[in-house]
């Protein structure tokens, strides 16, 4: 590395006003870093301008004003602003495919985008989850251009709705070739908290792989319980509660429910890919997951003529309290119930990208049949005499 170099801001996060990478930047921010987010939406950009949250995350809009009025935070379309900041984030989608294939490419062609504004002497921090072997790919790609940049796998760990709590209070995981990066990496995120873990980069990428496949494994052994249950015309939830009653061997078996989002299925794959797609407990709690839909309809079909009935949705989002539609599960519900029923209503109190859905009162009045497909708190209220199927007893036992 070469000798010290003036940049005009601490951070600047590529990709940075979406859900990982506004909450980060907004932290970061907020205690005192110089911060610039650079993203593609002009109108995203144009909302965190105004002080303006683009998705909600609770906690984040004061200290997203306070940060903007103080000229902290600033975001832009421009890439030029790369070369402003000595710490660059990079927080883009890492998706998979339609054959569920990861694109190991996806990061190093984003920061192709704006490769020619890197300036010796700053961190790359690779905040987004990555397929193992991309931080060594990102690191391969700056050698060959000539560039005297650290390069610092740091994957974000926090759940959505939590960033404004999460960001100070987990651990944070660095990695880097050498202390040197590692260094500068918990200096960056040691402005938020005092708990840093060094890996190697290589184990930093399965760490987190591992952390989001395990919850998505976790999810998909209750959800066998609950058909298992279910298909006897037993009640899961009341089986859960007793076995887990003062027993602490079996305090961390959460409820069923659609195991959905951006990250848990995708993660999964990915770590099966990374395995040569040897990787049959990933590949089963899949199969058990994504069929879960296809289980309550097929259920429902067992009592209801369906081709008949108007079938409601509560709930489109992936998760309670979160206006966030990114790989739900509802609707790959609706799309079943598209093809099994005469009609499917679908509603949401936070969703605001959906222009087909309908008020909650409508739903409840004009359907005949009724599915929680999001365990929203709006929702626990809710009494009716229709017929409720409720993976995530909402409503209660007498649903």
């Amino acid at each position: 590395m070469t000798g010290p170099t003036s940049f005009a801001r601490d951070v600047v996060v590529i990709g940075g006003c979406g859900h990982v990478g506004l909450p980060l930047a907004i932290a970061l921010a907020d205690q005192g870093a110089s911060v610039v987010v650079y993203d593609l939406s002009q109108t995203a950009v144009d909302l965190v301008n105004d002080a303006v949250l683009p998705f909600d995350e609770p906690g984040a809009a004061d200290k997203l004003k306070a940060a903007v009025t103080s000229s902290a935070l600033r975001a832009t379309t421009d890439p030029a602003v790369v070369a402003e900041a000595e710490n660059v984030v990079i927080v883009i989608g890492t998706p998979v495919d339609e054959h569920l294939n990861p694109d190991p490419q996806a990061i190093p062609r984003a920061l192709e985008v704006c490769a020619e504004f890197f300036r010796d002497g700053q961190l790359l921090v690779l905040r987004s989850t990555v397929f193992p072997g991309v931080t060594s790919l990102v690191e391969r790609m700056i050698r060959e251009r000539g560039l005297d940049v650290d390069v610092s796998f740091c994957p974000e760990r926090i759940a959505e709705g939590r960033a404004m709590t999460e960001l100070y209070t987990l651990p944070q995981i660095v990695s880097g070739r050498e202390a040197r990066v590692r260094e500068r990496a918990a200096a960056l995120f040691g402005r938020l908290t005092d708990q840093i873990v060094e890996m190697e980069p290589e184990e930093a990428e399965l760490a987190k792989l591992f952390t989001n496949t395990w919850r998505y494994i976790k999810f998909a052994a209750v959800n066998q319980f609950y058909m298992i249950a279910d298909s006897k015309g037993l009640d899961f939830e009341s089986i859960r509660l007793g076995l887990s009653e003062d027993y602490p061997r079996a305090a961390d078996m959460p409820g069923a429910g659609f195991a959905a989002g951006p990250c848990l299925f995708k993660d999964t794959m990915q770590l099966a890919a990374f395995n040569d797609n040897n990787f049959a407990l990933g590949h089963a709690a899949m199969l058990v997951n994504e069929g879960l839909p296809l289980y309550v309809v097929s259920r429902l079909a067992e009592e209801h003529d369906l081709a008949e009935c108007t079938v409601g949705i509560l709930g489109a989002s992936f998760k309670a309290g979160s206006d966030d539609i990114r790989s739900s599960l509802a609707y790959k519900l609706k799309r079943i119930l598209s093809f099994k029923s005469r009609r499917v209503l679908m509603t949401d109190p936070y969703v605001t990208v959906d222009p087909d859905l309908v008020p909650l009162d409508r739903v409840l009045s004009e359907s005949d049949v009724l599915i929680v497909a999001t365990p929203h708190p709006e929702y626990r209220g809710i009494v009716t005499d229709k017929p409720v199927a409720d993976v995530w007893n909402v409503l209660g036992q007498d649903a």
